[in-house]
Parts: structure tokens; sequence; C-alpha cells
């Protein structure tokens, strides 16, 4: 009876998670995507506490909905004007500036600007892809283990140290990226 409630339960968590998703991506409203990514990350959270990871089902709820799920919708609501919260067709999205920029063309159609991100994002690709290639991916036994909370520290801060500053390399970028993207649309709001 105990395996039934919890394939039970895991059927329907994995249900709420396909189908929150789905409604994030075709939704036309981003306050309703938002929310059912909110509800998505409790899924998830769910499917942490059907497999005994305590600890992670926390960190998901607190640091993923609690906090990277209202910043999203904050950003939402702090960007977007009430009339500009839904995306009505693909001409509405055409006007929005991240997709519709162009570029000024100097120098026969280039910018050197242009070159710049070209380089570093190859650099940043070929680097990305050694370090994927040359990193030995295998699996440790499973060897279940009661201070789980003591064995992701050690693991993250040891064996898994690369990826881990990759990813807040990472978060950085589209940090500075957002930030970029952000400015240039207030500049062409002004403008």
């Amino acid at each position: 009876m105990t395996e039934f409630i919890q394939t039970g339960s895991f059927v329907l968590l994995e249900a709420i998670c396909v189908i929150g998703s789905l409604g994030i991506i075709l939704l036309p409203n981003l306050i309703y995507s938002a929310f059912l990514l909110g509800a998505v990350l409790l899924a998830v959270a769910g499917i942490y506490l059907l497999l005994n990871a305590d600890f992670l089902a926390a960190a998901q709820i607190l640091i993923y909905v609690g906090a990277i799920n209202i910043l999203i919708l904050f950003a939402i609501m702090l960007v977007n004007n009430s009339s500009e919260l839904s995306i009505e067709n693909k001409q509405s999205l055409k006007t929005n500036n991240l997709i519709s920029y162009e570029p000024k063309k100097i120098n026969n159609g280039f910018l050197w600007e242009d070159l710049v991100k070209l380089f570093l994002c190859t650099n940043l690709f070929i680097v990305l892809a050694n370090i994927i290639t040359s990193t030995p991916w295998l699996t440790p036994p499973f060897v279940p283990n009661t201070q789980s909370v003591v064995t992701i520290g050690r693991h993250v801060f040891s064996d898994f140290l690369l990826p881990f500053e990759l990813m807040s390399i990472l978060l950085l970028i589209a940090l500075i990226g957002a930030v970029i993207l952000a400015k240039r649309e207030a500049d062409y709001d002004f403008n």
C-alpha cells in the first residue's frame, strides 16, 4: 500500500510538472506563467521529498519558490505596464526592444562591438566544450548516507568545485547581460 501511495504521489507531481511547464510556455499572460513556474518548482520540491532528500526540498522551496520566483514576479510587474502584461501575437513581440533590436551599421555593416562579442562567445564556448569533454564523468556507486547536508557540502566544495564556480560565473554573466539589456531598453524609451 505504501508503494502505491508513493507511486501515485510521484505520478501526480510529475503531471503537475508537465502541465505546469506547458502552461508556462503556452499561456499569453506572463503573471500566470510566473505563478505556474512556482507550482512546477513546488512539485519538484515534492519529488525531492519522495526521494527522502529533505534538505534539497527545503532549499528548493526557500531559494527557487521563495526568492527567485518572487523576484521574477516583481520584475514582470515593475518592468511591464499593465497593458503589456500579455503577449497577444507575434507583432507585439516584434515591438519588444530585445527582438527588434537593430544595431547601427558602421564600417561596411559591422560593428566592432559585434566582433568582440562574437570572439568572446566563441572562446567561451570553446573553453566550456574543452572542460566538458576533458572532465571524467564517472558516477560513484550509490551509498546511502544519513548526513546528506554534510555530504553535499563536501562534494560541492571538493569534487564539484569547478562546475560550482562555472555556475557562479554563468550567473554573473546573465546578471550583467540583464543590466545591459535593461539599460539599453531604458535608453530606447527615453529617446
